[in-house]
C-alpha cells in the first residue's frame, strides 16, 4: 500500500477520472507554483473503480476552480486546515471560461488577433457545449 503523508494546509482534489490528473496539473498551472504537489494515479476507488488524486500544499487562493469545473465538474475539492478537512466544495460547469480552450475557427478574430483572450460561454449545459464569444463556434467535450 502506497502511503502519501497528509497535508497540514492545502487542497486535495479527489474523484478525478483515472488518467486525467496530468491534464489538470497543467491546466491549473500547478507546474508554475512553488508549492508541493503529489499526484496519485489509478488509486482504488469503491465509487469509481480507479481514480486519480492531487494533493496541493498551501496554494489555497491560487487555484481557478472554474477551470477545474470545466475539466470535470464531478471532482471533489477538499480544503484542508490543521490536518483536517474543513470544507468540501462541489464544482459545477462554469458559465464562462477564458483561455482554457481555443477557438478552432480560422475566421475567428482570435486567429488574427493573437493577444485576444479565448472566451467561451456555456450554451448547453445538458451536452456540456461551449461557444466562442466572438464567432459562436461550437466546442463540445
Amino acid at each position: 500500500m502506497l502511503n502519501i503523508s497528509g497535508l497540514k494546509e492545502g487542497i486535495v482534489l479527489d474523484h478525478i477520472q483515472a488518467g486525467k490528473s496530468l491534464d489538470i496539473y497543467y491546466n491549473l498551472g500547478l507546474d508554475k507554483l512553488e508549492c508541493e504537489v503529489a499526484i496519485i494515479k489509478n488509486a482504488r476507488s469503491s465509487k469509481m473503480g480507479r481514480k486519480d488524486i492531487i494533493k496541493i500544499e498551501g496554494a489555497l487562493d491560487q487555484l481557478d476552480l472554474k477551470v477545474l469545473g470545466y475539466i470535470d465538474h464531478n471532482i471533489t475539492v477538499n480544503i484542508i486546515k490543521d490536518n483536517k478537512i474543513v470544507e468540501k466544495k462541489a464544482l459545477k460547469l462554469p458559465k464562462k471560461i477564458t483561455n482554457v480552450i481555443q477557438c478552432k475557427n480560422p475566421r475567428c478574430i482570435t486567429s488574427i488577433e493573437q493577444e485576444l483572450p479565448h472566451v467561451f460561454y456555456l450554451s448547453d449545459e445538458g451536452t456540456e457545449t461551449y461557444r466562442c464569444l466572438y464567432c459562436e463556434e461550437k466546442y463540445g467535450k
